[in-house]
């Protein structure tokens, strides 16, 4: 049974960083990725990464400030975020077991299988 546990959110200022982590058990390797979702928003992909080698994937509204990374020893996914705007204030899950499509892991949500329980992430002054 495949289990993902998140940790690291929290708030910030604007223009500060934060280190999310994802722990997975029981999943062998694949497409895991970063969601978030505000409140009557859609949920957005923001970043994933194809662990057996690495390749990653990112939102345009993240890219350049976001750093998607996977600790293979401990299975565990990190999302580095430096350069905080409010506007990436959401709710932030991992999840795993998504589809790879042409070399890339897909940034709809809809296609994983596997999810955390989220964590709140907020930017504010």
């Amino acid at each position: 049974q495949v289990q993902l546990v998140e940790s690291g959110g929290g708030s910030v200022q604007p223009g500060g960083s934060l280190r999310l982590s994802c722990a997975a058990s029981g999943y062998s390797g694949g497409c895991m990725g970063w969601f978030r979702q505000v409140k009557e928003k859609e949920r957005e992909g923001v970043a994933t990464i194809w662990t057996p080698k690495n390749w990653t994937s990112y939102g345009d509204s993240v890219k350049g400030r976001f750093t998607i990374s996977h600790d293979s020893a401990k299975n565990t996914m990190i999302l580095q975020m430096d350069s905080l705007k409010p506007e990436d204030t959401a709710i932030y899950y991992c999840a795993a077991g998504g589809w790879l499509v042409a070399g890339l892991c897909s940034k709809d949500g809809d296609s994983y299988n596997h999810w955390g329980q989220g964590t709140q992430v907020t930017v504010s002054s």
